[in-house]
């Protein structure tokens, strides 16, 4: 029997940060629920805007929601059109005062999220998955990653049988927990059933202490005024 935890929530609290941040007591479940409606309705709604995670704060009377996309434009809309748009749509949701914060990714290539989704569309658009598969590592690792993994299952190709299928390049050290590795879980629906696709990144290990509050990279890119911020952010010595 496989016993793997996903490596995001295995380094929750030594590297990686959560991505709900509030406080509840007895309306706990409920506010968990809201939080798993918001995510579903925004990636629903915002399906070609390639949405890496979105991180919720809460405060008595306040909701904060900062989406990381590789294309802010399509959620801006002209001149924040959609934008507001959204909020609108999210106050109804949610019947609370709603900010949205965007946040660009700079190098999609190093986001296993968007790896896994740019797979499963190009599956889905009947390219091979092989194909797909090594054109995505071969990107990631020529952007700098220290390695990555990808598992794909499924009826592949449209086999009678369902099989399993690895694919990896660099290191991947699962077991380190000052190793920073994004992992992310995409499917493919076809008309013979679900192609799943796991990704794993391994970006480097991190030596010194990383400061885990939410949307870091958002306070950081205000700080800089006006100048570019990098697409990944070293963390604080």
């Amino acid at each position: 029997m496989g016993q793997k935890t996903n490596p995001i929530s295995n380094r929750l609290g030594i590297i990686n940060g959560w991505d709900s941040n509030w406080y509840a007591e007895n309306d706990y479940a409920d506010k968990l629920y809201e939080d798993v409606r918001i995510r579903k309705y925004l990636k629903a709604r915002l399906e070609k805007a390639s949405i890496s995670k979105i991180i919720i704060e809460r405060t008595l009377k306040l909701i904060t929601v900062t989406i990381n996309t590789a294309r802010p434009g399509i959620i801006i809309g002209k001149g924040g059109s959609e934008v507001d748009k959204l909020k609108e749509e999210l106050k109804k949701i949610t019947k609370k005062e709603v900010q949205i914060n965007i946040f660009e990714i700079k190098r999609p290539e190093l986001d296993a999220q968007l790896v896994a989704d740019s797979i499963a569309k190009q599956i889905e658009g009947r390219i091979s998955f092989r194909r797909a598969i090594k054109m995505a590592i071969a990107s990631t690792m020529r952007m700098g990653a220290e390695g990555i993994k990808v598992c794909i299952a499924g009826r592949l190709n449209g086999a009678e049988m369902a099989r399993t299928e690895k694919y990896k390049d660099g290191r991947i050290p699962l077991h380190t927990f000052r190793a920073e590795i994004d992992y992310a879980l995409s499917e493919a629906q076809m008309s013979y059933g679900k192609i799943g696709i796991k990704c794993w990144i391994c970006k480097g290990e991190i030596y010194t202490k990383r400061d885990l509050s939410p949307n870091i990279g958002l306070r950081k890119l205000k700080g800089n005024k006006g100048r570019k911020s990098p697409s990944r952010f070293k963390p604080n010595s």
